[in-house]
């Protein structure tokens, strides 16, 4: 079957790197198509940061009224519709989704909605030799499904990922459940056990808090939000503890299933086994131990890419995974945030045109954690910096010094500069609204692709506004400095 069409360059996958790689590609001239099989705008728009968000900040006024109460300078009651919560986050998200269509489609982009799968690799890495092949599987509304052929000159794989689980730890659409379909419960559950301690679990463990749920959290590393600083960890520790959540570190979990109970079996729960033959239960559990990449069924055998461990798309240092084909964003592994698969997407295509040759650079990479208590972190972490043979130094302010901390009456907290040869090398924060300080912390510690970050000097050639915030940034880089 000829193709029905050719375009310079396909992308797979609609998330926030496959459509930013799109828009890059058309503004150069070329002619793109976007194949989408799980929803423009990928996990983040549809089942990830932005419903998430939307959440939490919707319910954001409790925390904040239970500030001031600690204070004696408020008292009220405040409560929430969880059914018109979901059906604003849903009106929101499809709006965003149709707005992106139209924008895709304006910028003279092709959008095919359904799973595409590689049939043909190029001849060879030059465009002139031949193309390479795609068949496009769409499910039609009686059920058939129709297949359309297309040619391309580079393909860009930006397919995502997909909450991941391992033997005897699997969601079970009952008791046990994922973020995505944790995201669209309608009543809170009374209590909520939530197994992984990192960004998902901590975030979606802080929003049902707000409606009463109560919480549980299991991770098996020994600390909270394990990959950041052990700090950052202990202070989450502390607040949530004080908050009332059941909190277990460092503890295997043999087992995770939904338990049938009640009268006729009719009632479930969640039940978890640690492996020292422990149990705990709850009404729900959400199961958020990290992600597996979307790249099976693709036809990535057929490009003669190389998978590692569950999946990941090995990638050169240019982020190619075969000649003319790229993997960017969460699939290729390297870091599974949006805004990374956003920034990879615009080297790939600068790559793809013969804009740069030089390898690709993260740089300083920034991350969030949200809530009422947040955490931000640019950079490496000491730890990180130790084992690459670096002797930082830290310094650091604590949110107590901060007059709008002070405000908010949400002062537990610290920001946290992590300095290499008398340069800023990462930051990271803990605390109430910290997430607003990440862009600028970026920038103190070099930005992406800068060779080097500001030095403690360097403070006093910027006016930090007084009273924000951000004057915790300012006090740590004129703390001292001492051995990390």
């Amino acid at each position: 079957m000829t193709p029905s069409a050719h375009y310079d360059m396909i992308i797979l996958g609609g998330g926030p790197g496959g459509s930013r790689a799109a828009f890059d590609a058309a503004a150069r001239g070329l002619s793109v198509a976007l194949v989408d099989r799980d929803g423009l705008g990928g996990t983040c728009l549809n089942r990830g940061c932005i419903p998430t968000k939307l959440l939490l900040g919707a319910t954001a006024a409790l925390p904040l009224l239970e500030a001031q109460k600690k204070l004696k300078a408020a008292d009220g009651h405040i409560a929430f519709d969880l059914p018109a919560l979901q059906q604003r986050k849903d009106r929101y998200v499809k709006g965003t989704r149709q707005a992106l269509e139209k924008r895709l489609k304006a910028a003279g982009i092709a959008v095919y909605a359904g799973e595409g799968r590689v049939t043909a690799a190029p001849p060879t890495d030059n465009p002139a030799d031949g193309d390479g092949e795609l068949t496009v599987a769409a499910v039609q509304a009686d059920g058939t499904t129709q297949e359309t052929r297309l040619a391309w000159g580079t393909l860009i794989v930006a397919t995502g990922s997909t909450p991941a689980s391992f033997p005897g730890l699997a969601a079970d659409g009952a008791a046990v459940l994922d973020s995505t379909a944790l995201l669209d419960v309608t009543e809170a559950p009374e209590s909520l056990m939530v197994v992984g301690g990192g960004a998902i679990g901590l975030e979606m463990a802080d929003f049902f808090s707000r409606l009463g749920t109560r919480i549980t959290i299991v991770e098996g590393m020994g600390r909270l939000a394990p990959t950041e600083d052990p700090e950052v960890g202990d202070t989450l520790r502390k607040v949530y503890a004080r908050e009332g959540w059941a909190i277990h570190t460092g503890r295997k979990v043999a087992s995770l299933a939904t338990v049938n109970e009640g009268d006729g079996g009719t009632g479930c729960k969640a039940v978890l086994r640690f492996e020292d033959g422990e149990e705990l239960t709850a009404q729900k559990a959400l199961l958020a131990v990290g992600r597996r990449p979307a790249s099976a069924g693709i036809g990535l055998d057929v490009l003669g890419a190389t998978l590692r461990g569950p999946g990941w798309v090995q990638t050169d240092d240019c982020l190619r995974a075969a000649p003319r084909v790229y993997a960017i964003g969460d699939v290729n592994g390297r870091t599974l945030l949006a805004h990374a698969a956003d920034h990879q997407a615009r080297y790939a295509v600068r790559h793809a045109c013969g804009a740069t040759a030089t390898a690709y650079d993260a740089g300083v990479m920034p991350a969030c954690v949200y809530g009422h208590l947040e955490a931000m972190r640019v950079g490496p972490t000491v730890e990180e910096l130790k084992n690459a043979g670096f002797s930082p130094r830290v310094s650091r302010s604590m949110l107590i010094a901060n007059p709008i901390a002070q405000a908010y009456g949400t002062t537990q907290g610290f920001v946290k500069i992590v300095w290499v040869d008398g340069r800023i090398r990462g930051v990271t924060a803990v605390g109430h609204g910290v997430s607003h300080l990440v862009t600028l912390a970026a920038v103190l510690a070099g930005g992406s692709g800068a060779a080097t970050g500001w030095t403690a000097h360097d403070a006093g050639s910027v006016i930090f506004a007084h009273p924000t915030l951000d004057e915790a940034l300012e006090a740590a880089m004129e703390a001292p400095q001492e051995s990390a």
